[in-house]
Parts: C-alpha cells; sequence; structure tokens
C-alpha cells in the first residue's frame, strides 16, 4: 500500500516560516536604524521644527485609513459568511429593501471622516508653510536643467552646481553641489526656476516645494539635528532628471560662518540671477554675479 504524506506537517511549517517573517520584519521595524520606519529622524530628536506634525498627520492618516479598512473588511467577510446561499436554498433573496437609517449612515459617516481629514491637513499645512516669523536667515535656491544654485542673500556670497555630465565627470553625489545650513537656525528658502518645473526636496527634512517659472515660492524651517542629508529635484524635468541632486550639511554657526568665508575668498560674492541658461558656465556665472554686485554697489 503507497503511503501518502500528510499535509499537516507541511501547513504547519508554512503557517511558522510566516509567521518568523511577520516577526522579522517587525523586529527590524523597531531596530535603533530604523527608529520610525522608513520616516528619518525618531521622536526624541526631529531633524527639523516641522518634521515631528508632518510624521503625526502622516500617521495618523495611515491608521484612520486602517481602521476603515478593518471594518470594511470586516463587513464584507461577515456579509460573505452569514448570508451565503445554503445547499437547500432554492429562492433568491430580496432583490429591492429600503433601511433609511443605514443609508443616512452610508452618507453621514463618509463626510465626517473627511472633515477630521481635512481639519487636521488643513491646521498642519497652515502651519508648515507659514513665513510670518522674522528668519535668521536667506537662502534663495534656483533650480535649473540640471543642477542647483544656493545664494546666500544676507552674505550677498553664492554656489554654484553644473550638470555633472555637462562637465564630465560621472555624476556621483560627492560632485554635486553642497548646500550648508546653521543648525538652530530659522532659515527662509526662497524657490525660484530658470528654464522648466522643479521641485526643491529633502527627504529627510519630510518636506518639497515645487519651483515654478515665473512664480516665488517661500518656505521656512529650523533644521535641529547636524548631520548630512542628501536633496534631489522631486518633479520630472527633463531626461537628466535622475542626476540634479544636491548634499545638504547642517553644520553649527562657527562652520557655516567658515564656509561663507571660503565661498568670498573663492571670489563667489553678489548674487545668481535667473538669466543665465542650462549651460552656463561657473565662471562666466561668477564674474556676471560680481559685476551685478558692482553696479549695485556703484548706484
Amino acid at each position: 500500500m503507497r503511503s501518502q504524506t500528510p499535509r499537516r506537517p507541511r501547513r504547519t511549517r508554512l503557517a511558522v516560516a510566516g509567521l518568523a517573517t511577520v516577526v522579522a520584519l517587525a523586529l527590524a521595524g523597531c531596530s535603533p536604524e530604523v527608529q520610525r520606519g522608513w520616516l528619518p529622524g525618531d521622536s526624541a530628536n526631529e531633524i527639523t521644527n516641522q518634521t515631528g506634525r508632518i510624521t503625526n498627520l502622516w500617521v495618523g492618516s495611515w491608521v484612520a485609513a486602517l481602521l476603515v479598512g478593518i471594518l470594511t473588511w470586516g463587513l464584507i467577510i461577515w456579509c460573505v459568511a452569514v448570508y451565503r446561499k445554503r445547499k437547500d436554498d432554492d429562492q433568491l433573496p430580496v432583490q429591492l429593501r429600503y433601511h433609511v437609517p443605514l443609508e443616512i449612515m452610508y452618507v453621514i459617516l463618509p463626510i465626517i471622516m473627511v472633515g477630521v481629514l481635512f481639519y487636521y491637513t488643513a491646521r498642519d499645512m497652515t502651519e508648515i508653510q507659514d513665513t510670518s516669523a522674522e528668519p535668521d536667515l536667506t537662502v534663495q535656491v534656483i533650480g535649473k536643467q540640471w543642477s542647483w544654485d544656493f545664494n546666500y542673500v544676507d552674505d550677498d556670497v553664492y554656489d554654484t552646481g553644473q550638470h555633472a555630465q555637462a562637465v564630465g565627470n560621472t555624476g556621483v553625489l560627492a560632485d554635486q553641489p553642497t548646500l550648508y545650513l546653521p543648525v538652530g537656525q530659522r532659515v527662509e528658502f526662497v524657490l525660484d526656476s530658470r528654464d522648466v518645473i522643479h521641485s526643491f526636496w529633502v527627504p529627510a527634512f519630510l518636506y518639497k516645494q515645487d519651483m515654478v517659472p515665473g512664480r516665488t515660492n517661500t518656505f521656512q524651517v529650523v533644521p535641529q539635528v547636524e548631520g548630512e542629508y542628501v536633496g534631489k529635484c522631486a518633479e520630472l524635468c527633463g531626461e537628466e532628471h535622475s542626476s540634479m541632486l544636491f548634499n545638504v550639511k547642517v553644520v553649527s554657526a562657527e562652520e557655516y560662518a567658515e564656509h561663507i568665508e571660503s565661498l568670498r575668498d573663492a571670489g563667489q560674492e553678489g548674487q545668481l540671477g535667473l538669466e543665465y541658461n542650462r549651460l552656463q558656465d561657473a565662471r562666466a556665472a561668477g564674474e556676471g554675479a560680481r559685476e551685478s554686485a558692482g553696479e549695485e554697489g556703484n548706484s
């Protein structure tokens, strides 16, 4: 007689393997390297003054969506189980039936849910986009195909980047321009574009804003943790969009002052305007910025 392998042990092994996978993922989410899942930082060490607010809005929205999903899935499964067709049931169920209280709930409940979500979103977005406070310094960021210019407005110096392929390097992140920010100081970003729509995004800050030609956008942020971060363009802006990167260094006030002096010593004084295009030469851009600074000084 031919023996058959029992199925139960196999199912048990699969169940144990699945449970082990879930546990491993849960433990990975609690590790020190990933303290808030895929969100940067932790609640005791917020990278900016707004990351905690943004994280709470994000997590709260997902929790609400999960609760609604559980309720919806539960009702669907309950209806399938309780009202399924029996073997000895040859009659069709009632095809038309009214239940006014239930229909009212179907209308009122979604309106309340959307209203609550709108309230918290509007409250937090109003706070995040508020620029009424007096900034400690102003940085104008200019997007261009496919790099960035940074004007440190208060210090009247600039830093300029060129598209990696245009200058013959490989486009590694170390070759990209670096934006320096002093820790603990309120920075107002003034965002402009020279050509097409770009988007200024520092993922660790949990915030991005579009840069639209002919329109200036602003926002304020207070970096609270020293460190090195990565920035990028978050709006498809052409064939080399993926290489439109920059670095961000949040440093002490002393190191920030040293960087400003290094730009001044390199002759990068003045401000870069919006008249240059993506083929600009860094040397020509610097000469133009110094000429405009000299004209303002003579006037």
